[in-house]
């Protein structure tokens, strides 16, 4: 079957049929690349993948990254060091996998440090017959969409991403419940960046909590993104996926955001995920 890419009316994302990712070959995966650069995030219906061809799907797009800081737990791990588990389950009382069954808010995955990565995979093994769906912010839009003034407010701008709590608002392991400003642990980036392969500018918040700018007094900081978060809020660009066994989806971290809608804890959800390393630190447009 030919592959076909059929854009979502969202504006954003697209699924990509005629292609079994357990035997893709390096030409299609090129094929898809093009497609993901141009869409941001893709889906994949009806796949059936092992750990070892997820993993190595995944490797077409960069270097998979082993399991990133809140998922080094050993219950957490596969058989392949670079797919880690996310689900609710509990098996004798311990958690299978990270981020449970809750509400996580809009982030971009890792953007506390310094080079954050580029892409990531989520593979549904089970899914709860309600709820859990991920949503997808296209930042493209988010930035186009400004008001030229505040494109220009923040030329030269830059914003500390908080590495101390998930995007499920839990505190990481080894961080204290409060910092300074001075001291909050976490990385610096441009407030909008260029992406590397497409070109074209997006904005680049990382998430909410902690965050502040850099070059501003609190106050105006604070005032700076709530204006931000409100802009998106309003005008964002947004495509959801209402998960089915056997679906792949891949978006680009440097030109999206992403959260979950929570779930009931009774019902049960298993992914397995992989991450591309990053190539590169964000850089202002």
């Amino acid at each position: 079957m030919p592959i076909t890419v059929t854009p979502f009316d969202a504006g954003i994302g697209a699924d990509v049929s005629g292609l079994d990712l357990a035997r893709i070959t390096p030409a299609e995966a090129a094929t898809v690349k093009e497609a993901w650069i141009a869409h941001q995030v893709l889906r994949f219906r009806g796949q059936k993948l092992d750990d070892d061809a997820m993993a190595d799907f995944s490797g077409y797009f960069g270097e998979p990254e082993k399991a990133p800081i809140g998922f080094k737990n050993r219950n957490y791990m596969t058989d392949r060091p670079e797919v880690t588990v996310i689900s609710n389950i509990k098996i004798d009382g311990e958690a299978i996998g990270g981020l449970g069954d809750g509400e996580a808010e809009w982030h971009s995955d890792m953007t506390y440090i310094d080079m954050p990565p580029d892409a990531s995979a989520l593979y549904a093994l089970e899914v709860p017959p309600a709820g859990g769906n991920t949503w997808f912010m296209d930042m493209y839009h988010a930035y186009e969409s400004l008001p030229d003034d505040m494109k220009r407010r923040l030329e030269g701008l830059t914003c500390k991403h908080d590495a101390t709590r998930s995007s499920d608002g839990r505190l990481r392991q080894g961080y204290s419940e409060s910092y300074s400003r001075e001291e909050l642990p976490g990385a610096v980036h441009p407030l909008a960046i260029r992406h590397p392969e497409s070109g074209r500018t997006a904005l680049y918040l990382g998430r909410r909590l902690n965050a502040h700018v850099m070059e501003l007094p609190p106050t105006e900081s604070e005032e700076l993104l709530d204006m931000l978060w409100g802009h998106l809020y309003e005008n964002a660009r947004v495509w959801t996926q209402q998960w089915q066994v056997g679906d792949l989806v891949m978006w680009d971290n440097r030109c999206t955001m992403h959260r979950r809608d929570a779930f009931d804890p009774a019902s049960r959800r298993l992914m397995h995920r992989t991450q591309i390393r990053g190539s590169a630190k964000p850089v202002a447009a």
